[in-house]
């Protein structure tokens, strides 16, 4: 077999890390080129080994992977980005573990073309570094990520009417993905509060980058609503509740 089916040489981004077996490494990891995978760092729990500290959670890393009949094998590892704040705040790993899990959950391995999922979330891990608002990078992310894997809500008509919503506090629908003008309503249920302003900052998160995002000043108030509101729909695409959310909320408490 050729070296180019055997072999690839790609960046990674560690999602998951694991222990298997007396001495080595299972970790998920996601590549521009090759999707989701999951490797073996063989011997990186030995002190000695050359891998240790480049399979570190969080981290993107250049990698030589071989693959295996079953597993593949991660042949060599070296840290790229270590994004160190991930790791040694305990708020900002919480989220960096949020932003995995997301990650984990809505890609499949197979899907090869992983690019700009790969981005967002290198980006976001090194916004997650230097930014105070925390929970802000975390809407833009959730924001992006759904618009990239097919879920993005519909912020801008009536999912029930498909009329343009006016100016006024609304609903959103999690089993349409979007949002419901108060007149349609009426008639329907399993709706949740939408406020005016909650509606204006989603609509800005999803048509802006994030450089026009950063600098936004948002209440206490304004950041509960939205973020019960995005981890509702969340749940409801993944039909699971997250553990690094509960994970972030005992951290706040």
């Amino acid at each position: 077999m050729p070296l180019s089916e055997r072999a690839f040489r790609t960046h990674t981004l560690i999602l998951k890390r694991r222990d298997f077996g007396e001495a080595d490494r299972l970790l998920t990891l996601i590549t521009p080129d090759h999707g989701k995978i999951e490797v073996i760092a063989k011997g990186a729990r030995k002190p000695n080994s050359t891998k240790t500290g480049h399979v570190e959670l969080f981290t993107k890393a250049d990698m030589l992977i071989h693959r295996g009949r079953d597993l593949d094998i991660a042949q060599q590892a070296e840290m790229i980005d270590p994004y160190q704040a991930l790791r040694e705040d305990l708020n900002r790993g919480a989220y960096a573990s949020y932003a995995a899990e997301l990650m984990d959950r809505f890609t499949i391995s197979g899907d090869e073309d992983m690019h700009i999922l790969f981005d967002l979330l290198a980006e976001t891990f090194q916004r997650l570094c230097v930014e105070n608002d925390l929970p802000l990078v975390a809407r833009y992310y959730e924001i992006r990520l759904l618009d990239t894997v097919g879920f993005r809500p519909e912020l801008n008509e009536c999912v029930f009417s498909h009329e343009e919503l006016r100016p006024e506090d609304q609903f959103f629908s999690n089993a349409e993905g979007g949002v419901v003008s108060p007149q349609a309503a009426k008639n329907s249920t399993a709706l949740v509060p939408l406020s005016l302003n909650a509606l204006k900052l989603l609509r800005h998160l999803q048509r802006s980058p994030y450089s026009q995002v950063q600098a936004l000043q948002i209440s206490p108030q304004l950041h509960t609503e939205v973020e019960r509101l995005m981890l509702g729909y969340i749940t409801y695409l993944l039909e699971r509740r997250l553990q690094s959310v509960d994970f972030i909320r005992k951290i706040r408490a």
